[in-house]
């Protein structure tokens, strides 16, 4: 499994401990040092079966600075595609990618209800 992940994250920190204790196995990787392309977003955006808002970090500053909460619904999807891949910090974290299923953001409760697959 991959999980993308920005270090200073506190959400990211807690997801990580998670996966630890739980004794699952998984590629880190810093979502600023390596953003996703288009083509993995398109991937994991179809996989996840969630609305393509939900990959965007709305807390972020990127997010407020480029006032986007406007913005977002001007973009085609395409559009959105290609800012999801020009910033990492764009992009809502920690995303945990696996054969099957894609997670967006820890919330504990719905990992856990992955656990099976994440083996």
């Amino acid at each position: 499994m991959l999980l993308l992940e920005y270090p200073k994250c506190s959400t990211c920190k807690k997801a990580k401990k998670w996966l630890e204790e739980q004794k699952i196995s998984f590629e880190d990787r810093h979502i600023k040092d390596q953003n996703p392309s288009v083509s993995e977003l398109k991937e994991w955006h179809k996989k996840s079966g969630l609305p393509l808002k939900r990959f965007f970090n709305t807390s972020g500053i990127v997010y407020r600075e480029m006032q986007l909460k406007d913005k977002l619904a001007e973009l085609d999807e395409e559009e959105q595609y290609k800012l999801l891949a020009s910033d990492g910090m764009l992009v809502k974290r920690p995303l945990l990618i696996g054969d099957s299923f894609v997670l967006v953001g820890f919330k504990e409760k719905e990992w856990e209800e992955h656990r099976d697959a994440m083996a």
